[in-house]
């Protein structure tokens, strides 16, 4: 394609713009808890903003949030390699964080002057996973991964231990391989990547596991370039406690203070809608997954005990593999606990007596910050020249479907009576935590023991971006008020890819060679990313207002129980006057 007439264009540009706005100033607020996490809530109004007479950019707007990863040996019996005297050889990584620090919050509400805007929907940060994955593209990965936590797991770097024996991979579906040689090529069919570990993991370690004692040369970080003490006062996420466990003397606890941002255009859409304002008050409710997992390990076994959410929701810690050459194996034998918490403290009482155990070196409290903008009257005057302006923007409803047996399982569910203004609805597939009574022996179908579901695991990224590896559903369809929402009932997996997930969310909806989106392709989707869409937003404007009903039928073809999380988007409309802030 000839670049002619964009040279004619460049050569005809006149330098220069007017400022639409005349000042771009910071605000920062902190939340009600005063630092106290322990409801597993954090709260947030903006009555000292509404106040400040400048138009405020929500679009913009972030959270910042401190948290506290702690592992530490629960008994005297465990002899932990947390802080060998070589430096920068410790438990660096042994332990990180799923994909995305959003995974901390597990539902919202938002109450905008007294009127509740955005519903309660609990695992929503499963579907703004799904979100990511589907609109950020690998430069988006690239530029803002480390600020927000995010690399996509390697959904070919996975295995999974069914039976039941636990093994020092983990239990269940593992993905938590940070080291190893390729797996060799020749001969039968091998695991894809699992001998090459996860890199994704690997990378969110590394967004926050800076140690003071790494080695960067012939000296230390700590004593040529950055100490601890220096990253805690600057708020970057650093490894802040390193004990290590001697049997019979104290036990071992490795910490890591982290400083997290959670964009608020990645929480829900409506914060991406809006525009700038004054006066608007709002009040923001969040329920957080902190969580503890309780694990023993033996010179073979490494094998998951509890996972205890106060909400219920994922388990946003991983554990690493104790296969050799692996971060896990800094941890000897003997029982472990991990907890993360939001704020300064380990919440985890089993955890707070433990010798050692410190607070966070960052902050204490989460903030919200927000860009205020003065704008250069001019301009002012034309965008008030039609102060009330519509938000159109979409929610979600969530429903589950329990139990779907293994290879044949019929699927045929009412998701809901009725929801107006649909756009799309989403179905993620988990193993089923449902008992196996069979030769091989009584844990969940997931491989974890029964009744921790697969979201919980802290070997497994499922829930956090990832769904269950190869589970593949045939006869799908999804009926809105008797009507298929696929014309031909999809039986291929490569019809679900092609024809509705390829392309959503995505630049030009992947149609633009060049320039698009979206994080996994067809084996990824075939491997670790099974979503199932289905665009349902295609009606007459004057069915918008109709409430439909939901059916989703299908079958499983997988060799395990499944249950599927269905999440449902619809569309809302409001107005706002941007002067004063009043819904109108």
């Amino acid at each position: 394609m000839s670049c002619d007439k964009l040279v004619f264009d460049l050569s005809q540009e006149v330098e220069g713009s007017p400022s639409v706005f005349v000042k771009k100033d910071w605000l920062n607020i902190l939340d009600n808890q005063n630092g106290n996490y322990n409801s597993n809530q954090s709260v947030i109004d903006t009555s000292q903003l509404s106040n400040s007479n400048k138009y405020l950019s929500y679009r913009e707007g972030y959270l910042a949030v401190p948290m506290l990863l702690t592992l530490a040996s629960s008994d005297l019996t465990a002899s932990t390699n947390f802080a060998p005297a070589t430096a920068g050889t410790s438990a660096d990584y042994a332990i990180g964080l799923k994909n995305w620090f959003g995974q901390m919050v597990h539902s919202l509400t938002l109450d905008y002057n007294g009127t509740t805007t955005i519903q309660q929907t609990p695992y929503c940060n499963m579907w703004n996973s799904f979100k990511l994955m589907t609109s950020f593209s690998w430069d988006d990965v690239y530029t803002q991964g480390a600020t927000i936590g995010f690399y996509p797991d390697d959904p070919l770097a996975f295995s999974f231990i069914q039976n039941g024996t636990a093994t020092l991979l983990g239990m269940g579906v593992c993905n938590n391989s940070t080291l190893g040689a390729f797996t060799a090529t020749s001969g039968a069919f091998n695991d894809y990547n699992i001998g090459d570990g996860n890199d994704g993991f690997i990378k969110r370690q590394q967004y926050i596991n800076f140690d003071a004692d790494g080695v960067s040369g012939d000296g230390t970080y700590g004593t040529d370039l950055l100490s601890a003490s220096g990253a805690s006062q600057i708020w970057k996420s650093y490894i802040s406690t390193k004990i290590n466990g001697l049997t019979g003397t104290n036990q071992g606890v490795f910490q890591i203070s982290i400083m997290a941002t959670i964009y608020l255009k990645h929480l829900h859409s409506f914060f991406e809608s809006i525009p700038l304002l004054k006066g608007a008050y709002m009040k923001a409710t969040l329920n957080l997954n902190n969580t503890t997992t309780k694990l023993t390990t033996t010179a073979s076994l490494t094998t998951l005990v509890s996972v205890s959410n106060a909400v219920g929701g994922v388990n946003p810690i991983m554990i690493a593999s104790r296969v050799a050459g692996n971060g896990g194996v800094a941890m000897g034998t003997g029982s472990y606990t991990a907890n993360l918490s939001v704020g300064a403290r380990c919440l985890e009482p089993s955890l707070t007596s433990v010798v050692g155990v410190a607070e966070g070196g960052v902050a204490r409290s989460v903030y919200l910050y927000l860009p205020s903008y003065s704008f250069n009257p001019v301009f002012e005057s034309a965008y008030l020249s039609a102060p009330v302006k519509q938000i159109k923007y979409t929610d979600i409803y969530q429903y589950q479907v329990k139990g779907i047996q293994a290879q044949t399982g019929i699927i045929n569910q009412l998701i809901t009576n009725g929801i107006a203004n649909i756009k799309s609805i989403l179905v993620i597939p988990f193993f089923s935590d449902s008992q196996i009574v069979s030769a091989r022996g009584t844990q969940g179908w997931n491989g974890l023991p029964t009744g921790i579901p697969t979201y919980q695991s802290p070997f497994d990224p499922a829930g956090c971006g990832a769904t269950s590896p190869m589970v593949q559903l045939t006869n799908f369809n999804v009926v809105v008020s008797g009507q298929n929402a696929i014309y031909n009932t999809q039986r291929y997996s490569f019809e679900e890819f092609n024809n509705q997930l390829y392309g959503v969310n995505a630049v030009n909806g992947g149609m633009t060679a060049g320039l698009t989106s979206g994080l996994f392709d067809r084996l990824g989707f075939d491997m670790e990313y099974g979503y199932y869409y289905v665009d349902l937003s295609r009606m007459l404007p004057v069915e918008e207002s109709v409430p439909k009903s939901i059916q989703l039928i299908g079958q499983n073809l997988s060799q395990t129980n499944i249950d599927l999380f269905c999440f449902v988007e619809y569309g809302v409309n409001i107005s706002i006057d941007v002067l004063t802030g009043v819904r109108v």
